[in-house]
């Protein structure tokens, strides 16, 4: 399977930037997510790798093959780069049968006919559509349309499979299914997998990478997990992750070096950094970014409050408890709930408390919270 490298690539449309200098290795195998808002340049990257947009600068490589260069002149044809593509809106031939669909990829390559039915017909069974093969588009749902999309664009064996946005156009309940049904294709086939989303749950539940970009920019290129668990910077903080993280501004003082006493509108906070030590200006802006899962309800010696808001949805509870002025969101899992305006107390566990700059938004520490 190829890697896929990107070098120092920009794309402009006339003074608008859509993707700024980015740098980028997908490696062999990898189930790659370009993440972020709309306008971020994920559909302009991935279009770029399929050859369909032009770069204004850089070089693009396809398995040790330079496909395009804006020094060299090089610009490989899309049908040259041994892609697939997969649209959003699945781009079937409504007058042709599911078989049809699948095998015309094949036809146009010179395919024996003995070989296309083997090849379809394993394709079929791999994404187990076998009962819809003489069925015409119309006559399938979403689901159906989106596995025959996927079927065809294997059919020729591409190296890399770049898909935009295929769930955007099930309900939620499909969707569901087939990020499980992707996941396993992706395993089955050992295929490259490059995947556009504004969704980040399916960034987080699919990819082995997401590259989560801001207004043409890259932010953080890791794991899922990695990134929900430590983020760079406040945009990916906050953009990952649901129900979204709490933010609580403040200003910073050392106590020593490993301490940090925080003031935040009259709550008084200790941050003590997992590893390393901070060094902060006397009264430095910052803000403290705790997940909801480590924000505990009826905590031991907690912050008093009272319950703003619950949403029990069976496996868990998401909470907001107001304090002062502070409103902070918390997961509580089980089938539990709260009366409005109760009182309660909340407090901070676990040791993935993040510290920001708040002035820049860079990440300065992970550690724990605690209140004194």
């Amino acid at each position: 399977m190829p890697q896929i490298v990107l070098n120092h690539v920009t794309k402009k449309f006339g003074k608008s930037i859509a993707v700024d200098n980015l740098d980028l290795v997908i490696g062999d195998g990898d189930f790659v997510t370009l993440l972020g808002p709309s306008g971020c340049g994920k559909t302009t990257t991935l279009r770029m790798i399929a050859g369909l947009e032009t770069p204004t600068e850089g070089e693009i490589y396809i398995d040790d093959r330079l496909v395009f260069s804006s020094e060299k002149g090089i610009d490989i044809a899309p049908d040259k780069r041994d892609v697939g593509f997969l649209f959003q809106n699945y781009a079937l031939w409504p007058h042709m049968t599911v078989y049809q669909n699948i095998a015309f990829g094949l036809e146009n390559l010179k395919w024996s006919k003995d070989k296309i039915r083997e090849r379809v017909r394993a394709l079929l069974s791999t994404l187990k559509i076998q009962p819809y093969e003489k069925r015409y588009p119309s006559e399938l749902s979403g689901g159906q349309q989106q596995r025959v999309a996927i079927a065809r664009t294997l059919a020729t064996g591409p190296k890399v499979l770049l898909l935009d946005e295929p769930l955007s156009n099930l309900d939620a309940k499909l969707r569901t299914e087939m990020r499980a049904e992707l996941k396993r294709l992706h395993m089955e086939t050992d295929s490259t997998f490059v995947y556009v989303t504004h969704d980040q749950l399916e960034a987080m539940t699919l990819s082995t990478k997401t590259c989560l970009m801001k207004e043409g920019l890259l932010q953080q290129y890791e794991a899922p997990m990695r990134v929900y668990s430590d983020p760079s910077n406040i945009f990916v903080a906050d953009f990952v992750g649901s129900p979204t993280i709490n933010f609580i501004e403040a200003t910073g003082n050392n106590v020593n070096l490993d301490e940090i006493k925080l003031e935040a509108r009259g709550l008084r906070l200790l941050f003590t950094p997992v590893s390393g030590s901070v060094t902060l200006r006397r009264d430095h802006p910052v803000i403290v970014g705790a997940r909801p899962e480590n924000v505990r309800v009826n905590g031991d010696g907690g912050l008093p409050g009272k319950i703003y808001s619950t949403l029990p949805s069976g496996m868990e509870t998401i909470v907001k408890v107001q304090h002062d002025s502070q409103l902070l969101t918390s997961v509580v899992f089980g089938s539990v709930d709260y009366p409005i305006d109760g009182d309660v107390t909340v407090d901070f566990a676990g040791d993935k408390c993040i510290l920001f700059d708040k002035e820049t938004g860079e990440k300065l520490a992970t550690g724990t919270i605690r209140i004194v």
